[in-house]
């Protein structure tokens, strides 16, 4: 009987050994994975410096100082979601007490006003961390199917090539087969990352946006209390 070598199946000689459309399978696969763990690694240190961020801010709204002196401390062009916030609640209660004292009518336009600032805010900084989320969707949902594609083309080379030498012997179909099957392995590779960090970082996501949220509230309620003391 012919023995069969293991090296012959490594990963490089399956893939090598592979036709053109197996292998155009793998290599897709492989570039799927890749781009996967790319958006991993960018959405994990940017939850983490939003976070660290949103904290320190937080601290210092906490810590007593004014609200202008906060804003002010952000610059003109802040970079943080929460510092945003708070210059976009700020400007609008300038610009309304410019005019004069508020009456009732004026202060609920005010409020309207700042919620619709906020939303805005939230909208666009939670469109932001969301990027990049729906690719990590679709390489966990698709790169199963596309590995089984890949198996079921190959397992179909494996039988032609049976019918071919007209030979059943396991050293005959093994690679073939093996082949088949590491389009799959390959598929799962880059499906199980993506569909953990996909549910992960959606979470993150819509926890950051609840932040935001209430900090919003919290503003809106801090501008309310000026509004009724007009100070």
């Amino acid at each position: 009987m012919e023995t069969i070598d293991a090296d012959s199946f490594s990963a490089i000689s399956l893939f090598l050994r592979a036709d053109w459309v197996v292998k155009t399978v793998m290599v897709g696969l492989a570039a799927s994975s890749l781009w996967s763990w790319a958006v991993i690694l960018d959405k994990f240190f940017r939850f983490g410096a939003l976070n660290r961020a949103a904290n320190r801010f937080e601290d210092e709204v906490g810590s007593g100082r004014s609200l202008e002196d906060i804003a002010a401390s952000a610059g003109e062009k802040p970079k943080q979601p929460l510092e945003k916030m708070l210059q976009g609640a700020l400007r609008e209660w300038r610009d309304a007490r410019a005019k004069g004292t508020l009456n009732d009518t004026q202060g609920a336009l005010l409020i309207q006003r700042i919620d619709r600032v906020l939303d805005a805010v939230i909208s666009r900084e939670s469109g932001k961390t969301e990027e990049g989320l729906g690719s990590l969707a679709i390489i966990a949902t698709a790169s199963p199917f596309i590995g089984l594609f890949g198996t079921v083309w190959g397992i179909m080379g494996a039988f032609q090539e049976i019918a071919i030498q007209k030979n059943t012997n396991l050293s005959v179909v093994a690679p073939s087969i093996a082949e088949a099957l590491f389009a799959t392995a390959i598929g799962l590779v880059a499906a199980i990352p993506a569909y953990i960090a996909y549910n992960k970082f959606s979470t993150d996501a819509s926890k950051f946006q609840g932040r935001l949220e209430s900090f919003a509230d919290d503003l809106v309620t801090a501008i309310a209390r000026r509004v009724a003391g007009q100070g």
